[in-house]
């Protein structure tokens, strides 16, 4: 369990930990929408230290980062074959036989690298430095003006919580289920495709049953201590902006601005 980082959360003491979980979950909902303007390298590369000065002052290690981005290894890699197969753009960097590699392609799998990066490097902050039950009171609160339209506040703040809450459960147990199969003879790295999807069958069926199991298990432990969806219930913990969550929100919409008149700019 201490190998896993996604969904994690540190019991540190960082300033970053000390903050308003509203106003962490909005300064990365604004960073995230700056993270998709075309500001060009030197944009990714302003926001790129910014995010990282964040991740020092919350103290996080970057072996503890790295082991976040190692589950998005295998999309990054399919996403470079599919552009350098798709994108055209651009002048050849590379020609083997009738194969071209473009640098347009190069370019574009770059950004994509970087976005995707940068958003689990966020992320990653956000629920390393957030309990989840003040995750889940800050979600709610900020829902909260969407109730007069008839939108359940608590229980989509309550559905985030509890699928965070068990990301690194369940790679824990395909872990676990993998090892166990292994130590059957079954073998997912060789054998031909009707072998193979039938390893992945074996993983994904007990996994998807220890899932379910585990659902009615956290549901049946909820309605034995009196959960009742909707009904109105007192806080133990009430949350307050301070003056560094202030801080935050407005650095945030500054780095916005910032890359928003970058991209106007035509910043390279």
């Amino acid at each position: 369990m201490n190998n896993i980082a996604l969904g994690r959360y540190l019991p540190l003491n960082s300033v970053i930990h000390r903050m308003d979980p509203r106003a962490k979950i909005c300064a990365m909902l604004i960073t995230m929408i700056a993270i998709f303007i075309p500001a060009g390298y030197s944009g990714y590369l302003v926001l790129g230290v910014i995010v990282c000065s964040i991740a020092l002052m919350a103290k996080l290690q970057l072996s503890f980062v790295w082991r976040a981005m190692k589950p998005m290894l295998f999309m990054l890699v399919f996403l470079l074959v599919i552009n350098l197969l798709v994108i055209h753009d651009g002048y050849v960097l590379l020609s083997i036989g009738s194969f071209h590699i473009y640098s347009g392609a190069v370019s574009q799998t770059l950004y994509i690298v970087v976005r995707l990066a940068l958003m689990v490097i966020i992320t990653t902050i956000l629920t390393a430095t957030t309990k989840p039950l003040d995750l889940t009171l800050g979600i709610e609160d900020l829902l909260k003006p969407f109730r007069r339209i008839g939108v359940p506040a608590h229980e989509i703040a309550m559905m985030i919580s509890i699928a965070l809450r068990f990301i690194p459960t369940l790679i824990e147990e395909t872990q676990r289920i993998m090892k166990a199969q292994a130590s059957r003879g079954v073998d997912m790295s060789s054998g031909s495709l009707k072998e193979k999807i039938g390893a992945v069958l074996s993983l994904i069926v007990p996994l998807f049953v220890s899932a379910f199991d585990r659902a009615e298990q956290l549901a049946n432990a909820m309605e034995a201590r009196g959960y009742v969806p909707g009904r109105n219930r007192t806080r133990y913990k009430s949350l307050k902006l301070h003056g560094i969550d202030i801080a935050l929100l407005v650095g945030s919409f500054l780095l916005l601005g910032v890359l928003i008149a970058m991209g106007a700019l035509g910043c390279a």
